[in-house]
């Protein structure tokens, strides 16, 4: 049961680690929900905090507007970056509540970064810690500490995915390897059972053919003492030639008993 289970588990886990997120079931419903309770906490978050900075008409179409290209994360995630910076940046630069969409935003940077080479993700860090810093001197040149927080979770966003990259891999590897030791145990117990099986048929063909010719040899005997002269036919040489053959018929059935 284990040879047979074992493979199949092992590339089971095996498919399920390397499974390409664009492709994991029900993701895009998935990432519907969550683009639809980020929208729900920023604008939580839009209401209740800094009310002097809380959104008009068109800073609360660019908030929800931002949450919309996260549904697609998984297939496109530098294109849904791109989206969600281009809407956040205009709403950052109107002075609205600045916290509101972080989440969304981290979201974006997170999933670059887990699905991407750490070069592109640390380009794309550069990129965005440049553009927010653009929008935070445009809307006050006294926000050093803001901009020295915002690029820490930046930072920290993205070092987040690609430790989780990284550790995706590790683990992917390791399961990799525990699949091709198992397929190399069955191949090696189908080997050890195929050889044997050649042994078991040798010993077989080798103990048939010795018992075979040596009863043709005896029964030749008998023949020829049987046909040799008929009128001074030597009874006993027949009947221990018959004995013969009965003994070794006997011998080769002990030892084919004993074999299987």
């Amino acid at each position: 049961v284990q040879q047979t289970t074992g493979p199949r588990l092992g590339e089971r886990v095996m498919a399920a680690v390397n499974r390409d997120p664009r492709t994991a079931p029900h993701g895009t419903r998935n990432d519907a929900l969550r683009a639809a309770v980020l929208a729900v906490a920023a604008v939580c978050v839009g209401l209740f905090t800094d009310e002097a900075r809380r959104p008009d008409a068109l800073g609360w179409t660019l908030l929800l507007a931002a949450h919309v290209p996260i549904v697609w994360r998984r297939r496109r995630p530098l294109l849904v970056l791109a989206a969600t910076v281009a809407l956040i940046v205009p709403y950052h630069a109107l002075d609205n509540n600045h916290l509101a969409p972080t989440p969304v935003a981290y979201v974006a940077l997170y999933t670059v970064a887990v699905t991407g080479r750490p070069l592109r993700t640390v380009l794309t860090g550069v990129t965005v810690v440049g553009l927010s810093t653009s929008v935070m001197l445009t809307v006050s040149t006294h926000q050093a500490v803001e901009l020295l927080r915002i690029s820490g979770w930046i930072i920290a966003v993205l070092s987040c995915g690609i430790d989780v990259r990284y550790s995706r891999q590790y683990v992917a590897s390791i399961v990799e390897r525990a699949v091709r030791a198992e397929r190399t145990r069955e191949e090696e117990a189908r080997r050890r059972v195929a050889e044997e099986r050649l042994r078991i048929a040798r010993d077989l063909h080798d103990l048939l053919a010795h018992s075979i010719t040596l009863i043709g040899v005896q029964t030749s005997v008998a023949a020829h003492v049987l046909g040799a002269d008929p009128e001074r036919l030597d009874r006993e040489s027949v009947a221990r030639a018959l004995d013969d053959i009965a003994e070794t018929c006997r011998t080769a059935r002990g030892e084919l008993r004993t074999t299987l």
